[in-house]
């Protein structure tokens, strides 16, 4: 299947341009405010004002620590050859890792000072909606022509405009919107169901995340500039997702240890 060419650009008015994946993540802050606004109705501590400083204050944390996680961890050799290149923002470039530990930042920064609750019953609170968010942006990444899978001769291929190879390609974008948007989704909201361990579901979405993110890596092409890490198989992003199940399965294991 060849892609057609989608202009990034929905529409303009004036100097303002609305694109298709600035859309995404709107789309992506309501998905994930409608899914905590539903749990709120089983929460005490919460409520709709402390949500919506929490969901702002995580995509504040997700945008910069997404920068600056891709400078450091994808493109650290521009960084010291331009240390202003960390807000060139309008080149492109968020890395998920980065993004994740600028959100856990601002939410360890005012859990107790805003909201009154400790870290992991933020995270814990949190987690179960980000997924669909996740998979929203990931739809962007398709829309985009970006973030290419590998090649592939299954009749599902895509040839995409941005590729100037023109190859057929895994569509590795939906592989993880599907993957990080709906698997994850499933997982998290079953997990939560029930009444679990505090930190319990903040590990149970490490875990999850990092293990679907390394399965879909094998499907999406490493990053030109940087290639494999290891044995010419494993990329930068199944490294970083490697600590992040690690991670997860300590705090599962140290929440269900103190029950």
């Amino acid at each position: 299947m060849i892609l057609p060419y989608i202009d990034p650009i929905i529409f303009q008015l004036g100097p303002v341009a609305i694109r298709w994946y600035g859309l995404t993540w709107l789309i992506a802050v309501f998905l994930i405010y409608l899914i905590s606004k539903i749990r709120l109705k089983n929460l005490k501590n919460w409520n709709d004002e402390k949500l919506q400083e929490l969901i702002f204050y995580g995509l504040l944390g997700a945008v910069i620590g997404g920068r600056l996680g891709y400078m450091l961890f994808y493109n650290f050799n521009e960084l010291l050859l331009d240390p202003f290149s960390i807000f060139y923002i309008w080149q492109g470039g968020l890395s998920f890792h980065g993004g994740l530990l600028g959100v856990l930042t601002f939410i360890y920064i005012f859990s107790r000072s805003k909201w009154g609750s400790s870290f992991f019953e933020s995270t814990d609170f949190i987690a179960p909606a980000i997924p669909l968010g996740l998979g929203s942006v990931r739809i962007g990444n398709f829309l985009n022509s970006e973030l290419l899978g590998r090649p592939t001769d299954l009749p599902w291929g895509v040839i995409f405009p941005s590729d100037p190879y023109g190859v057929i390609r895994h569509p590795s974008q939906l592989y993880q919107a599907f993957s990080e948007g709906f698997l994850l989704l499933v997982l998290l909201l079953w997990f939560s169901k029930k009444p679990r361990p505090p930190k319990s579901i903040s590990g149970i979405f490490l875990i999850g995340y990092g293990s679907v993110r390394f399965m879909s890596e094998f499907f999406r092409e490493p990053d030109g500039h940087i290639g494999f890490d290891f044995l010419e198989l494993i990329t930068r992003g199944q490294i970083l997702s490697i600590p992040m199940i690690l991670i997860g399965v300590m705090i599962l294991f140290i929440s269900y240890k103190r029950v």
